[in-house]
């Protein structure tokens, strides 16, 4: 694990519990509340301008700070939207992206430049995707290059309340939200009362046991300042989310794929990802029977512009997708046949996609 790696791991792990270490941090949590308190109420008054687009906008995100699934969302809901008709477009931030001003990212665009996480939603889905420092700005322009577009889905962005959405879509995994504490004494962006439309638990691996999630109750939702771009009225349920992976493919020649239930038992294989949640991999490959000999936890977003295999002794090495994007930049990783991507399939509750196509197509006239 590298130095990087190591320290949020130790994070994390003080952010669990309401330890000391976290208490010390309070005075700056409660500071860091204030200040989103007066935020959304600069927004919630009309000081500060909230821009509505002329299509539904579907918001994916998170309080909890970290990798909690949701560029798999995206592209699932990408996918479903899809085949009930519509015609989605995605914008995202794009994590370190190199840009100046909104730009398109296409299948060839370079992961450092457009940032991995786009990249690998527009592989997946050939859908418009649009990245830049604005999301107001990039969902503009999307819709101005894009016209057939006619729902946008913002790739996180629950804080960029400058953009009014339709459909907010929260977030989280078998770690709940943590101690329940805001940044820096605790994991959460937002107060764990913050509102949503729909609540989604990721639980990739079958031994997950999803930690207590506070979904607002209506006493909770009112007592949050008042902002127009954001739903009123929560949905109470809370659906369940699984990462699914049946085969591995080789990154040199990716028509080349085994199934991870028969990879043997007699070669070296390892496990690396460079995620916001490396152990939810790992202990995904685990639940469908490989054998790993070692796991390498790199840091989110992880840029592959060193070769962190270079001294690793291993007949297969697993990564992630979205690790997969960005090791292409560099020969040596090109070019390495013991490589193998591990794709993944989302699944979500059924009902999850009525109710978001229900609450798109706005009241019902009848």
């Amino acid at each position: 694990m590298s130095l990087r790696a190591s320290l949020e791991s130790s994070v994390m792990q003080i952010w669990q519990r309401r330890s000391w270490r976290a208490c010390l941090l309070l005075p700056l949590a409660w500071l860091y509340g204030a200040l989103l308190l007066m935020r959304r109420l600069l927004y919630g008054l009309g000081w500060l301008r909230i821009t509505h687009l002329p299509v539904p906008v579907i918001v994916v995100g998170n309080i909890f700070v970290g990798g909690t699934g949701k560029t798999p969302m995206v592209i699932w809901l990408v996918e479903q939207l899809r085949q009930r008709g519509w015609r989605p477009g995605v914008i995202a931030r794009g994590y370190r992206a190199d840009l100046d001003q909104v730009a398109q990212v296409l299948a060839s665009s370079d992961a450092s430049v457009v940032g991995d996480e786009p990249l690998l939603i527009k592989q997946r889905t050939d859908a418009p995707v649009w990245v830049g420092r604005s999301r107001v700005a990039s969902a503009a322009q999307m819709l101005h290059e894009h016209p057939e577009v006619d729902v946008v889905i913002s790739d996180d962005g629950l804080q960029h309340y400058a953009l009014a959405r339709t459909i907010e879509i929260q977030l989280s995994d078998a770690r709940g939200h943590g101690n329940g504490w805001l940044l820096p004494a605790g994991p959460l962006r937002e107060p764990a009362s913050r509102r949503a439309d729909f609540f989604v638990v990721n639980r990739s691996a079958p031994s997950e046991q999803p930690a207590a999630l506070a979904v607002p109750t209506g006493s909770e939702v009112s007592a949050a300042p008042e902002v127009p771009a954001v739903s009123a009225e929560p949905f109470r349920s809370v659906y369940q989310m699984r990462l699914h992976a049946e085969f591995a493919e080789q990154f040199v020649q990716r028509s080349q794929r085994q199934a991870l239930s028969s990879l043997p038992h007699n070669r070296r294989i390892i496990a690396a990802a460079g995620i916001g949640h490396p152990q939810r991999f790992f202990d995904m490959l685990n639940s469908y029977g490989v054998v790993l000999a070692d796991t390498i936890a790199l840091p989110d977003h992880y840029d592959y512009r060193s070769n962190p295999f270079r001294h690793v002794r291993a007949d297969m090495i697993l990564i992630t997708e979205k690790d997969a994007v960005k090791c292409g930049g560099t020969h040596e990783l090109a070019s390495d046949a013991r490589l193998w991507v591990v794709p993944v399939v989302v699944a979500i509750d059924q009902p999850l996609l009525d109710n978001i196509v229900e609450k798109l197509r706005g009241p019902s006239t009848a």
